[in-house]
């Protein structure tokens, strides 16, 4: 196998919180827009890669964050890109760096890489950018009654967008490549 990267991929997780987020917008002077909440903290999970080249995403939802989560995912992108060497960005959370991980991760040396970024600096992350996107689309100033459909609304984006892989590669990854250029330039 040679060392040349096949797929570029951008890795991180995001809670979808059934509390809304309230988001700039416009109203009527004196007629402020009133959200409502449940007040409780329930939610949907997801772990999701963009892929810096194509704009593919490949991502899940799960019921927690756990060495096991990661793993079940990392094994689901590896299914979604079954040849080429596979290098994968990803911030420092502690289930990226598990014990668990470690045969799995001997058994795709040389196929899969992790390049772990600089604490802090979630600016480098492409699919970052995407969370947002999806939660300024789908979950600001809307109130879901229960977390089915945000579950509902969260997956018909995900479908949606990913019709439109060059959107996705000029919203997310055209934005980390000017940030890059600003942080290698003299």
């Amino acid at each position: 196998m040679n060392d040349e990267i096949d797929h570029l991929l951008f890795e991180d997780e995001c809670m979808i919180r059934d509390y809304q987020a309230l988001q700039r917008t416009w109203f009527e002077k004196g007629k402020q827009r009133i959200i409502p909440t449940t007040g409780k903290h329930r939610g949907v999970k997801l772990l999701g890669t963009v892929d810096y080249v194509t704009g593919e995403i490949v991502w899940q939802e799960d019921e927690q964050y756990t060495a096991e989560t990661f793993l079940a995912f990392l094994k689901k992108v590896i299914a979604h890109y079954p040849t080429g060497k596979i290098v994968m960005v990803l911030d420092n959370a502690r289930i990226h760096h598990a014990k668990l991980l470690k045969p799995f991760l001997n058994e795709q040396k040389g196929r899969l890489e992790f390049v772990f970024l600089p604490p802090y600096s979630p600016q480098f992350n492409v699919v970052e950018g995407l969370w947002k996107w999806l939660k300024s689309d789908v979950i600001n100033n809307v109130f879901y009654p229960t977390v089915a459909e945000i579950r509902n609304n969260v997956t018909n984006f995900m479908k949606q967008i990913a019709k439109n892989k060059r959107a996705i590669i000029d919203r997310l990854c055209v934005r980390i490549e000017s940030s890059l250029q600003t942080v290698i330039s003299p």
